[in-house]
């Protein structure tokens, strides 16, 4: 336990970091694509939401009995609307910003082991950015290898009792391996090797994901969460695991 709650401070560390002189001109670009995601992910919710759920409803069933079950159930839907969305935002945003972490990862340990800012280059990071949205897609791959059976637990009765914890522990694994992926791929650490890592220091990674996962839900300040991840996985990674 106190392990889980040392690896969740790494991620409040990490919003400690981003504003920082020499890391906080990395930072912005990632906090700008999120925020324009985020934000059109709360205006699309917003404008179409009543339509969305209308249009699931059965048109077989009565008016009265439409009014009741739209009471009743209208803030159910929406709130599983809405968690869709923001997933699905946030998936599109990390792939968007894969190109800008990796230099932001650079900066916070440059930072952290005192050494002098480095310049931005733009064009190696243009020109790197297909491969590095790929491997952002191949990661995705690699959760969707898992996500399927783990719906398809969700639906077996007895089994399905224990599904929510389930999610929550892939989800915060998911989370420390995805963010993780940008430091240590700064060291040339291919992605099995990366997992292979973290399961050493497996409590630790839980908390950081966990922390970062519950974050993401939290409007505002999950505009941010991109970029103080990258950072509190970085200093994660320098502390407790590269040695």
């Amino acid at each position: 336990m106190r392990d889980l709650f040392k690896g969740a401070n790494y991620l409040f560390r990490g919003f400690g970091l981003i504003n920082q002189k020499g890391i906080r001109r990395f930072a912005y670009v990632p906090i700008a694509i999120n925020t324009l995601l985020f934000a059109f992910a709360i205006w699309l919710s917003a404008s179409k939401l009543d339509q969305w759920i209308t249009n699931m409803i059965p048109s077989w069933i009565p008016e009265w009995l439409l009014g009741w079950i739209m009471w009743f159930i209208w803030p159910l839907f929406a709130i599983l609307l809405l968690v869709v969305i923001f997933f699905t935002f946030s998936i599109i945003a990390n792939i968007l910003a894969a190109p800008f972490n990796g230099p932001l990862a650079e900066a916070v340990e440059t930072k952290l082991l005192g050494q002098p800012p480095q310049n931005i280059n733009w064009s190696e990071i243009v020109k790197d950015a297909p491969s590095i949205m790929w491997n952002e897609i191949r990661k995705l791959a690699y959760i969707l290898m898992w996500v399927i059976p783990l719906f398809i637990l969700s639906w077996v009765p007895v089994i399905n009792i224990i599904a929510p914890v389930l999610w929550l522990l892939f989800s915060s694994w998911m989370l420390a391996i995805d963010y993780h992926d940008y430091p240590m791929g700064n060291h040339l650490i291919k992605f099995p090797q990366q997992r292979k890592l973290l399961r050493q220091k497996r409590s630790l990674a839980l908390g950081f994901g966990a922390a970062t996962l519950g974050v993401t839900m939290i409007p505002i300040v999950n505009f941010l969460v991109i970029p103080a991840a990258v950072a509190g996985a970085t200093l994660l990674y320098i502390e407790r695991i590269k040695d």
